[in-house]
């Protein structure tokens, strides 16, 4: 990852089409498109990639989860359980429709813990919402178990995570609803974008509905269709969508090159004793965008990361003093500081996270280095890399 990497002449071509028709919108104007509905294109890929009946397109992967949410009824005091390694944008979603973000502790998969998913559970608990980060995933079927004894929805942020699997299913379709993110840095990119998957028509539809103003999308006149439901806009672009419907066709070539950067990596790293590598759930297989590996102690991980910087080994990530992923530097959340009023539900709701003790999951992040598999390496450039990541660590733990 990222998919810009490559980008081509596959990318142009489809965004060319769609500019020659001049509509950019997805909906509305058929007699201008001369046939290009990108849109419904990528959805129709989607839907035939990832194994699920139903796609809903929208504008980011932020967008995605809060349409997730809403389509499954998610509202004012539901709450919803997350790990405390994720970006931002799941505890916003969560927020934004009035629920409750209940962070919990990872396990050595960098994701949810079962067990702390179990013990977070109250009546008022709707969602179980693990986090695939790094192109890995939770023990989905412990979380599915979980859910289902206690009826519970599980919602899948698999916004990092497109092409890995889990016993043989693409991950976001394990659950009741997946989430994917094509925002610039992701895999495949729309440039901006998001998805909802679901084999639920019921949540298909409130999906394709919530996203569009409450629009039923019945009919070809837009100016006379119904509004069953309160919406808002978190439409896709034509213009977005072509861009994906170019990436979507290489996923599989992506994918491949991440996974032999990845084990180059990894093959030389796994000579170092002292490194430990995340746990991958029995079943799975990641999607390869990122080896996450785990030092001895918090002490020589942050030596590590920082004397790789210094030696010139870029793309490499220490979450643990991370602003954007981790529970640590959330002062936002954690001090409830908003721009407008808060439901009540929430301020009285939410934990008090001053106080949060989240010891277990700072004994992996406090350990943990990630580093991106990018798409555009050639195999002499990340051999070299890899040579003096494995130089750089064993010189620091010396």
């Amino acid at each position: 990852m990222p998919g810009f990497e490559l980008f081509g002449a596959l990318e142009k071509q489809e965004v060319q089409q769609v500019l020659d028709t001049g509509v950019l919108m997805r909906y509305g104007f058929d007699g201008m498109r001369n046939g290009q509905w990108k849109a419904l294109e990528l959805e129709a890929a989607l839907a035939k990639r990832m194994q699920v009946n139903h796609v809903q397109l929208v504008s980011s992967g932020t967008a995605a989860l809060t349409v997730a949410l809403a389509a499954a009824g998610i509202g004012a005091g539901d709450e919803v359980i997350l790990p405390t390694f994720t970006f931002v944008a799941s505890f916003e979603a969560i927020l934004a429709l009035g629920a409750i973000p209940v962070l919990v502790d990872i396990d050595d998969t960098l994701t949810l813990s079962p067990e702390a998913v179990e013990r977070a559970i109250t009546t008022k608990t709707r969602v179980v919402m693990p986090v695939h980060m790094c192109g890995s995933m939770a023990d989905l079927r412990a979380l599915k178990a979980i859910c289902d004894k206690h009826n519970l929805v599980l919602l899948e942020d698999a916004c990092q995570a497109i092409g890995g699997t889990f016993e043989g299913k693409p991950l976001g379709s394990y659950g009741d609803l997946g989430c994917f993110s094509f925002d610039y840095v992701k895999t495949i990119t729309c440039g901006e974008g998001g998805a909802v998957i679901t084999n639920n028509a019921n949540y298909k539809t409130n999906a394709d509905q919530y996203a569009d103003h409450g629009h039923d999308h019945m009919g070809k006149d837009r100016g006379a269709e119904s509004h069953p439901i309160l919406g808002y806009n978190f439409r896709i672009s034509e213009l977005h969508a072509a861009v994906g419907v170019a990436q979507i066709k290489r996923l599989d070539e992506f994918l491949a090159l991440q996974k032999k950067n990845y084990t180059i990596i990894w093959e030389t790293l796994g000579a170092i004793p002292e490194l430990g590598f995340r746990k991958v759930p029995k079943g799975g297989e990641e999607s390869y965008a990122f080896l996450s590996f785990f030092l001895p102690d918090e002490n020589s991980a942050h030596k590590v990361y920082q004397n790789l910087g210094k030696e010139g080994v870029d793309a490499c990530f220490y979450w643990y003093d991370n602003n954007w992923h981790y529970y640590k530097k959330w002062e936002h959340l954690t001090h409830l500081k908003s721009l407008g009023k808060l439901p009540q539900e929430v301020v009285k709701q939410l934990p008090d996270y001053t106080k949060a003790d989240f010891s277990k999951s700072d004994h992996w992040m406090g350990r943990t280095i990630s580093c991106l598999i990018k798409l555009g390496w050639s195999t002499t450039e990340v051999t070299e890399r890899a040579e003096k990541m494995r130089t750089v660590i064993k010189e620091t733990l010396a």
